[in-house]
């Protein structure tokens, strides 16, 4: 299993390239990013990881819109040597309310995905947590998106929010195994904790990832990422976390 740092944890310590010879030197090769850092310069973002020494297997772009733009992010993830991109989520007013609205989204990812492969890519969904919060009709959206999707639509498991949505970590692991390709390995403070968001570094939180070990490694997922949305200290996360998927992972 791979390690990536998703540098949206650190994206309020500026410049953002300033971080790249800190994160190598505790260890990391891969990072992950999100648009808003490297939308408006791809090939200068590129050549800043290229002189650090890392890369960017797992590229987030933009959320699923009204614009037809997936060109425009294929190409952005090409300069930055990206091997899968990945649609982070829906902004809360345009999350459907019925099972119907989510069955045209997975619609839509099926033909992004079928765009992306013909491109050399992988293409994936990134979950927060309602899409594991039922509907009135009692369906959940992931099941919607999986279920309704064509297996080229991936799956970056966010286990940190689906502990925060009440659900059982281990059971979607298992669930989705086959459609899974990385995960975001996101610890945890007990639920309704408010500080940081009740986000903790991995290894500080409550979750039992040794316990979900074998359900990881069971599934297709290659990379694990590290995320924290609202660090107290970006640095501590970093370190941290790498030291403790590196030794969950048996010093990979």
């Amino acid at each position: 299993m791979e390690i990536a740092y998703q540098l949206y944890t650190s994206r309020k310590a500026l410049p953002l390239t300033g971080q790249f010879p800190f994160l190598k030197s505790i260890g990391y090769d891969h990072i992950e990013v999100w648009p808003g850092a490297y939308k408006e310069d791809p090939k200068g973002f590129r050549r800043a990881l290229d002189e650090a020494g890392l890369d960017a297997p797992s590229v987030f772009i933009a959320d699923p819109g009204e614009a037809d733009d997936l060109q425009e992010w294929i190409a952005a993830a090409q300069i930055l040597g990206g091997k899968t991109i990945v649609r982070p989520g829906l902004a809360p007013a345009n999350r459907p309310a019925e099972a119907d609205g989510w069955k045209r989204l997975a619609e839509r990812l099926s033909k992004e995905a079928e765009i992306a492969r013909a491109a050399g890519l992988n293409f994936a969904w990134h979950n927060h947590d309602f899409e594991f919060q039922p509907l009135a009709d009692g369906s959940r959206p992931i099941d919607l998106i999986v279920g309704h999707s064509d297996p080229l639509v991936r799956l970056e498991l966010d286990c940190g929010w689906v502990f925060q949505a009440g659900g059982d970590i281990e059971t979607e692991l298992k669930r989705f195994a086959d459609r899974i390709i990385a995960i975001h390995a996101k610890d945890a403070a007990p639920l309704g904790t408010v500080e940081e968001d009740g986000w903790l570094a991995h290894g500080d939180g409550v979750i039992d990832w040794v316990a979900l070990l074998p359900a990881i490694e069971a599934s297709n997922a290659k990379l694990a990422v590290v995320e924290h949305d609202e660090p107290a200290d970006w640095e501590y996360v970093a370190k941290r976390s790498y030291e403790s998927l590196a030794q969950l992972f048996g010093g990979r």
